[in-house]
């Protein structure tokens, strides 16, 4: 399907340079990006807050990426996932955890503290919430800069997979595809 919205034609000064850019492979910026450059003001203050998790994130990016990746699955979101599939690949996850993903938390590959952090995107996604005793596992992990931040984290991840699903962003071919969860 083709995207819902066209890119920016001439987009501001501050954006072209972002917008502009290739990736190693030849790829466009990011959909979601991209199509956000329609609202300068979001756009610019969404890098800041995407920045801060990616760049500056209190969570371990291994950690931030199995949230975004379970929160991606929830959301059905077959563009978030395949470009999380490649940054989980960069922060150190294997193929076997990558797939393990969308077998959940009772995937005997997590550690406990991993199981947990899937049944918090699975709680949140569910009813909004994370149960005491998942609490309990990740606050015997993590401070509380972190728990704080798991949970953005995973706002952010349904978020963006409604903004990819509702405005068609283009999966690029190369993607790995979003699998089935597990029943």
């Amino acid at each position: 399907m083709p995207e819902r919205i066209s890119d920016v034609t001439d987009p501001p000064d501050e954006m072209r340079a972002f917008l502009d850019v290739k990736r190693a492979d030849g790829r466009r910026a990011p959909g979601t990006i991209r199509l956000l450059a329609h609202r300068p003001a979001m756009w610019r203050t969404f890098l800041a807050w995407a920045s801060v998790l990616a760049r500056e994130g209190a969570l371990p990016r291994r950690d931030h990426e199995i949230l975004a990746l379970r929160a991606s699955l929830h959301g059905r979101s077959s563009f978030e996932w395949g470009e999380h599939v490649e940054f989980a690949l960069v922060a150190g996850l294997s193929d076997a955890e990558i797939d393990a993903i969308a077998s959940g938390p009772s995937d005997p590959i997590w550690r406990p503290f991993e199981a947990a952090l899937l049944e918090a995107a699975d709680q949140l996604f569910a009813g909004f919430d994370i149960d005491d005793a998942t609490w309990a596992e990740l606050a015997a992990h993590y401070d509380e800069p972190q728990l704080v931040e798991l949970v953005y984290v995973v706002g952010q991840y349904a978020m963006l997979s409604m903004v990819a699903n509702a405005l068609r962003v283009e999966v690029p071919p190369s993607f790995r595809p979003l699998p089935d969860p597990a029943r």
